[in-house]
Order: C-alpha cells, then sequence, then structure tokens
C-alpha cells in the first residue's frame, strides 16, 4: 500500500485494478470485495481493464494498490501479466491471481503471484485474500 489516493475530502481510497477479457468476471470481482471489504481498509476505486497492454500501462503511470488478474484471461492470461509486472517494474503492488483449477498453483507461484483464488470466484475467498494483503500490520 505505497500510494494509497488521497480524495479532495482527505479520505484514501485504495485503487484496484482488475483485468479480464471478460466482462462477467470482472463484475463478479468487483461484486466479490465490495466498496470496502474490511473496516480497516478504505474504500476501493476500480479500474476495469481488458487488455494486458492496459494493465501493463496502468502499471507503469502508477497509483494501482492491488491488482486481481485473471489467470484464464485471453490472448493474455493474467499470470503471464503478473510475471512481467514482478520482472519490470521496481515498485509492484500486490497481485492476486484468479486461476482455472487448482493444478494451476504452481503456475501462480511461478508468475510470483502474492495470492490466489480459485474460479469459480468464492467471494469469503477473494475478500480474505485481498485483505490480507492490504489490512496494516
Amino acid at each position: 500500500m505505497d500510494n494509497p489516493t488521497v480524495r479532495s475530502d482527505d479520505s484514501v481510497t485504495l485503487r484496484v485494478l482488475v483485468y479480464s477479457s471478460d466482462a462477467s468476471t470482472r463484475e463478479r470481482v468487483i461484486g466479490a470485495l465490495g466498496p470496502r471489504p474490511h473496516p480497516d481498509l478504505p474504500e476501493f476505486a476500480y479500474l476495469e481493464v481488458a487488455t494486458g497492454a492496459v494493465v501493463v500501462r496502468e502499471l507503469d503511470a502508477g497509483g494501482i494498490d492491488l491488482v486481481v488478474l485473471d489467470g484464464e484471461a485471453q490472448p493474455t492470461g493474467g499470470m503471464g501479466i503478473a510475471k512481467q509486472l514482478r520482472d519490470e517494474l521496481d515498485v509492484c503492488p500486490p497481485i492476486v491471481v484468479l486461476t482455472g483449477r487448482a493444478d494451476d498453483r504452481w503456475l501462480a507461484d511461478w508468475s510470483r503471484a502474492d495470492g490466489v483464488v480459485q474460479h469459480p470466484i468464492d467471494p469469503f475467498a477473494l475478500a480474505q485474500t485481498v485483505v490480507a494483503l492490504l489490512r496494516p500490520a
């Protein structure tokens, strides 16, 4: 949480980038997390992204506090993007990867994702993973 966004009313908002080529997957992620998944966290402001190139562009620009990447996205999967972000960015926010199968866990580990949640998205598992990554110590 190196760079939370401060709104004009002096409250903090965490910017969460949600990547999937499938709009319904992005919708499920945002619906599962809601505007504020835990009282210890500020509100979330979501940025929905449908292409890998835009993910990289947004992360290069900075100001993103958490990234949720769909490992099943087409044509560019979220695990490959996670690996690219880890390899190329000096400062990278926490990354959660959504996997299609439990057996894909090794790929998520290879991508150096901070958290892994399996499809279909379990709102409780996703919120728990995200809160663990963002909650103040």
